[in-house]
């Protein structure tokens, strides 16, 4: 068993995204996915990644056509267990050999780029993703950002020190991982980056929590009409550029 499923084995995924900041991550992240769908139109859509199937359960039940592919067994069975009507592959974001060339209108990965710790290793994963979608269809990739990491993880939990005594942190407070680490935090830049390298072509990037899991405690004493209200403002807000960078994920909307 890697890492990573051990990680995920003792993780509540499930729960994660039915928290309020885990609401408003689903929410805003629908509601781009929607944005993508022809009105009144069914479309064959890839949840590379699909954890315990939040996205592909939802879009699954509107009636599109959903294949879910996911590497930890645990998350698999979890999925098998709800009897959707989706169909399910075991597999690496980097390695899809299992499903054809431009099959999909919509391909999400959110997840798998957080756990690639090199640039190769992202661009493998890209390069699949491109390859299984169909030409004019859109991929929906998601990164963790680095400040995040660093306010949360080195500030708030009182890691700063640690991290700058092991050399964990460039001068401009990069986090610096391995491949021992579960995950991997990026900048726009390094976005970027890896969408030069392939010759991506990026039409829209949002916060998909925004500030929201900074605010997880302010946000479950909230009432449910200013709750309502922080949902309109976070959508209202995440493309914004001023903003992207401290949101705790990204998602890259690429067209293919």
């Amino acid at each position: 068993m890697t890492e990573l499923e051990k990680y995920y084995n003792k993780f509540n995924e499930e729960h994660r995204l039915t928290t309020r900041h885990g609401l408003v991550e689903f929410n805003t992240s629908m509601k781009f996915i929607h944005d993508y769908i022809p009105q009144n139109e069914k479309v064959k859509i890839l949840d590379i990644g699909a954890g315990t199937g939040r996205y592909s359960v939802a879009l699954s039940r509107e009636g599109h056509d959903v294949t879910a592919v996911e590497l930890v067994k645990r998350n698999l069975q979890t999925i098998e267990a709800k009897h959707e009507k989706i169909k399910l592959w075991p597999g690496n974001a980097m390695d899809l050999h299992f499903l054809p060339d431009s099959v999909f209108d919509i391909t999400i990965m959110f997840g798998p780029l957080y756990h690639l710790q090199s640039e190769e290793e992202k661009l493998k994963a890209l390069r699949e993703a491109v390859r299984v979608t169909k030409k004019g269809g859109h991929i929906f990739a998601a990164y963790i950002m680095n400040e995040y990491s660093i306010l949360t993880y080195c500030f708030t939990q009182h890691h700063i020190k640690e991290c700058m005594e092991n050399k964990t942190l460039t001068e401009s407070f990069k986090a610096l991982t391995t491949e021992k680490d579960l995950y991997s935090y990026l900048r726009l830049e390094d976005i970027n980056r890896l969408n030069e390298k392939l010759n991506l072509k990026r039409v829209k990037i949002f916060a998909q929590d925004g500030p929201s899991d900074y605010m997880r405690k302010i946000l479950n004493e909230m009432d449910e009409q200013e709750f309502e209200y922080f949902q309109q403002y976070h959508l209202a807000t995440c493309e914004r550029s001023e903003l992207l960078g401290a949101s705790s994920h990204l998602v890259d909307i690429i067209e293919v």
